[in-house]
């Protein structure tokens, strides 16, 4: 870990970070999120759960001496997997990360059983005590293991766009969870929306067919406007804030982070 902080007295609460489709910009939204939780003042590790097809350190234009992968394989503890970014917790923006592994199948059939294990882990106090957030950053679809990594969570943030395709998988995957017995009701993040308040009318939406088919409202995190600036900050494999200070996209983030934190 990047500093040895004053442990918490109480495990740190898990947000998952979740969407039915791909490519609707959840693993962007996840470091984003981290960059804001650190700015706000608090501690935060992200963890790639993407097995086999991770990208955050991608994304982040960094690398990581240890992983996920490690971990799983039994060569590391969860803890000496970690990773400072942008100076770790406790500075501006800073987190740490544990990072997954890219294009290895051998990770993408990791038994339930493992990912059990993950999951459990970081909710142990040697890991938990240290951060004041952890995000998990899970892969698109329904898998088991995407599930599993979901059911660890204190609270999941489901990233949709106004997509119909994007917005029935995200449906999807809430039913799958309820099915399965969860309780957990779900913040939305609209994401690339024209405006907020279109963003806004594309969450309604959505919380209506929850309502009248799932019985539950999902709760609204925010809207994420359609920012050239993204796509730019992502080529350069540079994090938004600090390439584009002045980016909308980002100021939407830090309306989310303080909608999360209200909602605590």
């Amino acid at each position: 870990m990047s500093e040895t902080p004053l442990p918490r007295t109480r495990a740190a609460p898990i947000y998952a970070v979740a969407s039915g489709k791909g490519g609707v910009g959840k693993t962007w939204l996840s470091t984003m999120l981290s960059i804001a939780f650190g700015r706000a003042g608090h501690r935060s590790l992200l963890v790639d759960c993407d097995l086999g097809l991770a990208n955050v350190d991608v994304q982040l234009g960094i690398r990581a001496q240890h992983d996920l992968a490690s971990v799983i394989r039994g060569f590391h503890e969860l803890n000496a997997a970690v990773t400072p970014v942008l100076g770790g917790p406790g500075r501006n923006g800073g987190f740490d990360l544990i990072a997954g592994r890219s294009g290895t199948g051998e990770l993408g059939a990791t038994k339930i059983e493992e990912v059990a294990r993950i999951a459990n882990a970081l909710k142990l106090h040697d890991i938990s005590a240290h951060y004041d957030r952890i995000i998990l950053d899970l892969a698109a679809g329904i898998d088991p293991t995407v599930l599993r990594f979901a059911r660890a969570a204190d609270k999941m943030i489901l990233v949709t766009n106004e997509e119909p395709t994007a917005l029935t998988d995200a449906y999807a995957m809430i039913k799958v969870m309820r099915l399965q017995g969860s309780q957990i009701v779900p913040w939305v993040v609209v994401n690339q929306a024209e405006n907020r308040m279109k963003g806004k009318k594309v969450f309604d939406q959505f919380a209506l067919a929850c309502n009248e088919y799932l019985g539950f409202k999902p709760k609204f995190a925010g809207a994420i406007t359609r920012d050239p600036r993204v796509p730019d900050s992502i080529r350069a494999q540079t994090p938004l804030p600090i390439r584009h200070p002045q980016s909308q996209a980002y100021e939407d983030v830090i309306r989310v982070v303080e909608t999360l934190n209200a909602g605590v």
